[in-house]
């Protein structure tokens, strides 16, 4: 399950861009993964500050290579 730790999280949206099944939504004063995540991960290394854990994580850069093709 992916997890937000509420008092780390900066708000700064990062992780709602690169979520593939949009299952991310940033509100004014919290980040909510809502019940269509897919747990893949996507947004664990995009988060500058470590707030979010859980999916199964795979590095940025194979990720980029990934969405490149």
């Amino acid at each position: 399950m992916v997890t937000v730790d509420p008092d780390v999280c900066v708000l700064c949206g990062l992780c709602v861009g690169v979520c593939p099944p949009d299952a991310m939504e940033l509100t004014p004063t919290r980040l909510v993964v809502l019940p269509n995540c897919t747990e893949c991960g996507w947004c664990v290394p995009y988060c500058p500050v470590g707030a979010i854990s859980g999916g199964r994580p795979v590095s940025v850069m194979k990720r980029r290579r990934a969405s490149a093709t």
